[in-house]
């Protein structure tokens, strides 16, 4: 009984924060993830994140990243934006509209561990947004969130894929739900097929090293490989192609988010302004910006391959 009310008790902070949904599953060892996880890196479409080689048991396992844990809460949060950039202004990755969301979802996690603190007692428990070996996609399937997509994104039936996935391992029993165990992908092909790069090189397994996101926003190097300059169809950070091409895209809302209102510039500079913009401006007007990661330095680099130079 106190299992079915702390979970209930959670579900309902985490819809009064803002998250679009909350799943739970059992913690355990994510054995045939850990199988597709070690084929995927042996391949080396990690390219150049290193990282993603590290701590593999911590990976496949959170009662190693937070002893005890028993129960891992996977959050949504819904990032689709009412408004768009203009013809004119290179691609933007729709995610980096607004601001940053590690900060904007850390926020609510610490919230969310705060209440369940004061209100059901002091658990241990760990809140991660893309800051720790977690296979979040893998969890938010085992907790009846959705199912991973060609494109490799998590795809809902009701939200599409425009969803920042967020997880919270905790050592509480939890009441958890039902894995989802069906593919609605079915014979479509749609992102495979858009991918200017060829990136997706089978269903769900995508070759890093080829992807828009990682060319503009990973990738290191002080240039981008002249085999993609004429490929980047204008995407400046990011990459929203098999996105916006995925048909259970269309149930699309825009989200209520405050903090994802898109920064003006983002929306509406053209690439001349971009070009001309200075580092000063850069670093005053993308201080709380996703494209911070990229840097001045990156932002130039991308559109020197955006003009083929």
């Amino acid at each position: 009984m106190q299992a079915d009310k702390n979970t209930t008790l959670i579900k309902s902070e985490a819809a009064r924060l803002g998250f679009t949904s909350c799943g739970i599953a059992i913690a355990t060892q994510l054995d045939e993830d850990a199988i597709r996880l070690e084929k995927w890196l042996k391949n080396g479409y990690q390219a150049g994140m290193q990282y993603m080689e590290n701590h593999f048991d911590l990976r496949i396992d959170p009662r190693k990243l937070v002893p005890g844990a028993k129960s891992v809460i996977t959050l949504m949060l819904n990032y689709f934006p009412l408004q768009h950039q203009q013809p004119q202004a290179p691609k933007i990755a729709t995610y980096a509209y607004g601001s940053d969301y590690h900060f904007v979802i850390r926020d609510k996690l610490n919230q969310l561990l705060e209440f369940i603190k004061t209100n059901i007692g002091d658990v241990n428990g760990r809140g991660f947004v893309d800051s720790a070996p977690v296979l979040e996609r893998s969890w938010a399937v085992r907790s009846g969130q959705g199912w991973i997509g060609k494109n490799g994104n998590l795809l809902t039936k009701s939200s599409g894929s425009f969803l920042f996935i967020a997880t919270l391992i905790t050592d509480l029993d939890l009441i958890p739900d039902a894995p989802f165990s069906t593919d609605h992908c079915g014979t479509c092909t749609s992102c495979i097929d858009a991918c200017p790069t060829d990136a997706i090189v089978s269903p769900t397994e995508i070759n890093a090293g080829k992807c828009i996101s990682y060319l503009t926003i990973e990738l290191k190097d002080a240039l981008i490989p002249s085999e993609f300059h004429s490929k980047m169809e204008g995407w400046m950070f990011g990459c929203d192609i098999c996105q916006d091409v995925c048909p259970w895209n269309r149930f699309s809302k825009p989200n209520t988010e405050p903090h994802f209102t898109p920064i003006p510039e983002i929306l509406n500079l053209s690439l001349k302004e971009w070009e001309s913009m200075t580092e000063e401006t850069f670093n005053k007007t993308f201080k709380n910006s996703p494209l911070k990661r990229s840097k001045w330095k990156g932002i130039r680099r991308n559109i020197k391959a955006i003009n083929h130079q």
